[in-house]
């Protein structure tokens, strides 16, 4: 083992790609049970920006670890940090590389997703979550309010009086909680998680790219408009979706009693 190899940095990030089209982020500081740093957060707007940009990637996983999802912010970079700083940071910059991904996210959820990794699982399209799960925004315990979103995606999910309640009072709750409140898409068992999240992306990688992508940049454009608007975005988008080859192979497919074989390029954005 040489200087180089004893001085090297661990990766806070593990990139594997299990199958055809799907792209598995892992989050890896499992010593402070992947609590949010700088260093992760820009490893992780560096990955979604590849992902988004790579055409070979039609799905991504984000997944943590066994005992954590992602346990919040590491709060060693904030007990001296000013407003200044905290600006500076640019946080809603690296955010944002997640939240603008086209391509679906899957969030697989084990154990703890806390604050900021409570935010970074609602950054998904879809939310697989173990039995022993919990999710929570306790930043109101320390002093602090959310910064990476829940006021508006934790609303948006479970409703205002629900919202409230886990924001003002930071008290966490369970999988089946979550679930009941709409916050999660399904609870499996937790060694059925990944598993569980893995077939999904790649049912989802085999599916026409372009619809989905206009799929989910609708739902998204939708919850900031009047009911009215987000009909007529819809119905833009599905004039849209007849410009795409998927369309009539689709059509073609489910009249000729067959499966379709579609074209996987992402035409939509």
């Amino acid at each position: 083992m040489n200087a180089a190899t004893v001085n090297a940095t661990p990766p806070v990030l593990q990139i594997e790609h299990p199958s055809p089209g799907v792209r598995l982020i892992r989050l890896h500081r499992p010593e402070v049970l992947n609590a949010l740093n700088l260093r992760l957060r820009h490893a992780l707007a560096e990955a979604f920006t590849q992902a988004d940009a790579d055409e070979a990637v039609r799905a991504v996983v984000l997944a943590g670890s066994p005992r954590a999802f992602c346990a919040g912010a590491d709060l060693n970079e904030y007990r001296q940090a000013t407003p200044a700083e905290i600006v500076e940071r640019g946080m809603g910059r690296l955010w944002d590389a997640i939240a603008q991904c086209r391509k679906p996210v899957i969030a697989a959820v084990c154990g703890h997703a806390l604050g900021g990794g409570c935010e970074l699982a609602l950054h998904a399209d879809l939310i697989i979550a173990g039995t022993g799960a919990r999710f929570g925004q306790p930043e109101v315990r320390i002093g602090l309010m959310p910064g990476g979103g829940a006021t508006q995606r934790l609303t948006r999910a479970v409703g205002k009086f629900q919202a409230m309640r886990l924001l003002l009072l930071g008290e966490p709750i369970a999988a089946d909680e979550a679930l009941r409140l709409g916050l999660v898409s399904e609870v499996v068992a937790d060694d059925q998680v990944e598993p569980r999240a893995l077939e999904l992306a790649a049912r989802l990688a085999s599916g026409p790219a372009a619809v989905q992508t206009l799929i989910k940049e609708t739902v998204i454009a939708s919850m900031n408009l009047p009911l009215q608007q987000g009909l007529e975005l819809e119905r833009r988008a599905f004039a849209l979706a007849f410009a795409w080859p998927d369309r009539a192979e689709g059509i073609a497919a489910r009249l000729e009693r067959r499966e379709p074989c579609w074209s996987h390029r992402n035409g939509a954005g």
